[in-house]
């Protein structure tokens, strides 16, 4: 085919995909422009043989700094993965591999404890490393029950998960309380910031939640998210570095010796453009963005209470979850859905779902809601 063909066809399939002007549901966006110019640069760095890629390990290895200094701790260790799901498995692999050494031999009786609210990434995580997840309820505030959390520990319990920023509601667990038992216990905890990583340190109100606090063992954050960068960019950061070695494997054929990412050849482009992002709109910059998307979120739920609609919860982030009985939810998704917009629908209780990113600007909140006031 020629080149003009080719061009013709993925401007064709291009137009079939949505704009993010009107999608609500989803937790990416619109790379910064400074992130895409960075990403091109590096557009052919492989991370995984950083020896061939010097000035790319020296980019990651800042981001790694900058990000667990925003988490908490300026001396964490990690590396920048394709996501949360990848985070997720390695923080999990990282104690599972901990504990099959310090038993002697592998146990198929492993758990690790999670939230109902955790994400999917922990069902595959259970398929995965061949250990049982075991889901804790929710209290009234659709955060983890920490007595539910308590009730299921056993001597098998390798691991527990918090969730700072859950996926269908944005809402912040106890972390504070999960890490006393942790700590009690003995038990590794891995916070899930994957979206609040980059939200909850810009809000107003505070909250203890990464690895400044007692117990933390590891946490994730995602720079694809609200951070701008380019997909896919995730972070698993570990409060103690030793853990990255056990998910050390030897690469004696490259001009690395090792690896402990999940995936063997990673994008430097990744690295690259977080660290664009991070240094261009520095702290100051980041919570300009949060603010506003804060802003957003406010004038969403202040708009559909004046249409009789109620949040499940107060948002707590940029996340807007609105009640509706059973039987509507379905119908209104799909009369929004006939008008372009893009929401979602959470699990339980089954609600309407936008997020409130830094592509949503005033006037699509404000079309939005005129389409959702003729639909109700």
């Amino acid at each position: 085919m020629s080149r003009e063909m080719i061009e013709a066809i993925l401007r064709e399939k291009k137009l079939q995909d949505f704009s993010y002007e009107h999608i609500l549901s989803s937790m990416c966006t619109y790379p910064h422009e400074i992130a895409v110019y960075a990403h091109r640069l590096f557009l052919e760095s492989n991370a995984g043989d950083y020896g061939l890629f010097p000035g790319t390990k020296e980019l990651e290895d800042e981001v790694i700094q900058m990000l667990g200094t925003l988490m908490g701790n300026e001396n964490a260790s990690g590396y920048l993965s394709t996501g949360g799901t990848e985070s997720n498995i390695q923080a999990i692999r990282a104690i599972r591999n901990r504990k099959r050494k310090e038993g002697g031999g592998i146990s198929d009786l492993m758990n690790i404890i999670v939230p109902e609210s955790a994400h999917f990434s922990f069902d595959k995580i259970a398929d995965l490393l061949s250990i049982e997840v075991q889901k804790a309820s929710l209290d009234a505030e659709l955060k983890v029950d920490v007595n539910s959390v308590e009730s299921l520990i056993n001597d098998k319990t390798i691991g527990i998960v918090g969730i700072a920023g859950t996926t269908e509601f944005g809402q912040i667990d106890p972390i504070k309380e999960l890490s006393s038992i942790a700590t009690g216990n003995e038990i590794f905890l891995f916070v899930d910031a994957a979206f609040g990583g980059f939200v909850i340190p810009f809000l107003e109100e505070s909250y203890e939640f990464d690895l400044s606090v007692d117990g933390v063992s590891a946490i994730s954050i995602d720079p694809h998210k609200m951070g701008m960068s380019t997909i896919p960019t995730g972070c698993i950061l570990f409060n103690d570095g030793s853990y990255l070695d056990e998910l050390v494997v030897p690469t004696p054929y490259l001009t690395t010796k090792e690896q402990c990412s999940l995936t063997g050849t990673r994008s430097g482009a990744s690295a690259a453009a977080t660290y664009a992002v991070l240094k261009y709109l520095g702290r100051e910059g980041m919570k300009e963005v949060v603010d506003e998307c804060m802003k957003l979120t406010r004038m969403l739920v202040a708009g559909a209470k004046r249409l009789g609609i109620s949040p499940v919860i107060e948002p707590v982030m940029n996340v807007v979850t609105l009640s509706f009985p059973v039987e509507e939810v379905r119908r209104v998704k799909d009369a929004l859905e006939e008008r372009r917009w893009r929401v979602s629908m959470t699990r339980t209780p089954k609600s309407l779902r936008m997020v409130i990113m830094p592509h949503t600007g005033e006037e699509t909140i404000k079309l939005f809601l005129e389409d959702l006031e003729e639909v109700v």
